[in-house]
């Protein structure tokens, strides 16, 4: 028994319509969220629907409405998201401004209206109808939305992809509650998802502009268009997606970071979503983290043998720290958790802090950091190191404090991996020392320093093969020696097993073993030009050597290589 039923039968009562006992019966007939009192009382001849209206409206002091005489506007929909107006009985009639004339069927529910003003950050102007009318015009109103994406959405099967609720307490929530699986924008999200996964993309994008929305997935590093949407989906999309990472679906000035698992499949794939406002709204983007294509062997990356080499004895050694450099996107992570997994044994401890947790791996002890609770890079290893770890991984190296602790760690007998945003691997010894370190320590401490990045396979089945002079391949860093062999050199082609050309990405690394001349060479601040040119007489392999190798074993084209990596 709702308390608007309740109103409903006194107002009633006190304009002669019903009395008590009648009243207290309907009641029965109407139990909540079943059948809704005024339906009870329109088909027991009590009043009929426009009485209603009207004796409601007096009694709220509110204007009635006939919604069946209005012409729905598209631009009004848009105030109000399709789940927030059938989750409040409610429906957008006109908008003015930031003046949003919404039709309610319970005008005495004050919580609910400031819950709609909170979420659609407008002002209300409140008109009364009926639970049912409010119902067959939103059916009406917002079923064009369902008729715009019905080409997307095509023979979509919604039972392919679900989400997937965590196990922990602090996790849970009953999304039935505020979504119906079967509205045109869930499916449209989770064909989104299901589309991206399937096409083996690493992110999803949506982006709003002044008259549409565009979602573009990025594969093998590069973004693709994949839907245009209607604009006023827009605030739908959003909004389902933020119910999904359990985000404030009112807060819309501020960005939001969030995650969530769906399975699809027989997969439980993770997503990590970030809500950033734009000119035209928020932009989402999804990073999308499928742990079943993490590569965990270390030997599958395909490095080039010198540097697979210099990794390994790195990693067998008992303490130093090992650093893995490049922009963001690199890899740098899959390397870092490769080498976690070949350390990894029953008689070590190794620990991991990460921002956030990216993959969970089984019998590894992993510390996501949180800011807010003062959990930083810096106070985590700083915990670790009173936890007797014989490994640890630090994601990112991002200030002095931090490096100053992982530096020590990695003099007092404990292995420390982690990462920095440097260009190539000599140039990380600079940084270093620019972010307040002492170049003895960094001599001391520092193990192997890789750079890696990622560079796109070419397509078997379309690659063409292609000529080039002796001069623009010297122009991009071959030697006399390579010009002197045969070689077969190859183009991107293009068919529909691929993407322009490419299909699948490698890794290139290249890797500066601290041998003893390097040591001594930092210590003595040399320039980082000479300590590149020691480093490359001993045997490094840089960036661009190791793709132009690759060229020439027509695994990619030398239009990548120029674009992945810097001249020697």
């Amino acid at each position: 028994m709702t308390q608007f039923a309740k109103k409903l039968r006194g107002i009633l009562e006190k304009a002669g319509r019903l009395d008590a006992a009648t009243g207290e019966t309907l009641l029965g007939e109407a139990p909540p969220q079943k059948r809704p009192f005024t339906e009870v009382l329109v088909k027991k001849g009590v009043a009929t629907e426009q009485e209603l209206i009207a004796l409601i409206a007096k009694a709220a002091n509110i204007p009635p409405i006939d919604l069946s005489k209005l012409n729905v506007n598209k631009e009004v929909l848009e105030s109000v998201p399709e789940d927030v107006a059938r989750e409040y009985c409610i429906f957008p009639v006109d908008r003015i401004g930031n003046l949003v004339t919404v039709a309610v069927a319970n005008p005495f529910d004050v919580l609910k209206l400031d819950d709609i003003r909170i979420i659609t950050g407008c002002q209300l102007r409140t008109v009364v109808s009926t639970a049912e009318e409010i119902e067959k015009i939103r059916g009406k109103g917002y079923q064009r939305e369902t008729e715009s994406v019905d080409g997307i959405l095509g023979t979509f099967d919604a039972t392919d992809v679900e989400l997937k609720e965590n196990d922990t307490e602090e996790d849970t929530t009953d999304l039935s509650a505020i979504n119906d699986e079967d509205s045109p924008v869930v499916k449209l999200v989770n064909k989104m998802i299901l589309d991206a996964c399937n096409t083996g993309a690493s992110d999803i994008h949506v982006e709003p502009y002044e008259k549409k929305v565009v979602v573009r997935y990025r594969k093998d590093g590069c973004l693709y268009e994949a839907m245009n949407l209607p604009k006023r989906m827009q605030n739908n999309i959003t909004s389902r997606i933020k119910i999904m990472s359990k985000l404030d679906i009112a807060e819309k000035r501020k960005p939001q970071d969030g995650k969530f698992q769906m399975k699809i499949g027989n997969k439980a794939i993770d997503f990590r979503v970030s809500i950033l406002p734009v000119v035209w709204g928020e932009k989402t983007v999804f990073r999308i983290l499928d742990s079943s294509n993490l590569a965990l062997d270390i030997k599958s990356l395909g490095f080039e043998p010198r540097s697979m080499e210099d990794y390994l004895w790195a990693c067998a050694q008992p303490y130093g720290m090992i650093l893995v450099t490049g922009p963001t996107g690199s890899g740098k992570s899959t390397t870092l958790y490769s080498a976690v997994r070949h350390i990894a044994a029953p008689d070590i401890n190794l620990v991991t802090v990460e921002d956030p947790v990216e993959y969970q791996l089984e019998g590894i002890n992993q510390v996501p950091v949180n800011v807010k609770a003062g959990l930083t890079f810096s106070a985590a290893l700083r915990s670790i190191l009173r936890q007797d770890p014989d490994v640890v991984l630090l994601g990112e190296i991002r200030d002095h404090e931090t490096l100053e602790i992982a530096v020590k760690a990695a003099l007092t007998g404990h292995l420390v991996l982690s990462t920095l945003h440097t260009n190539d691997a000599p140039s990380t010894i600079t940084r270093m020392v620019d972010m307040g370190m002492d170049p003895f320590m960094v001599a001391s401490s520092s193990l192997l320093i890789c750079a890696q990045r990622l560079g796109r396979k070419l397509c078997p089945n379309c690659k063409k093969r292609v000529e080039i002079g002796k001069a623009a391949l010297t122009r991009l860093g071959f030697t006399e020696a390579d010009l002197a062999q045969p070689m077969e050199l190859y183009e991107p082609g293009g068919c529909p097993r691929c993407n322009n050309g490419y299909k699948g990405r490698f890794a290139l690394l290249e890797t500066m073993r601290m041998t003893e001349g390097i040591k001594r060479m930092v210590v003595d601040r040399a320039h980082i030009a000479d300590v590149k040119k020691l480093a490359l007489s001993e045997g490094m392999l840089t960036l661009r050597r190791c793709g132009l190798m690759n060229a020439m074993r027509g695994k990619t084209s030398l239009q990548e290589i120029e674009a992945t990596t810097m001249a020697d």
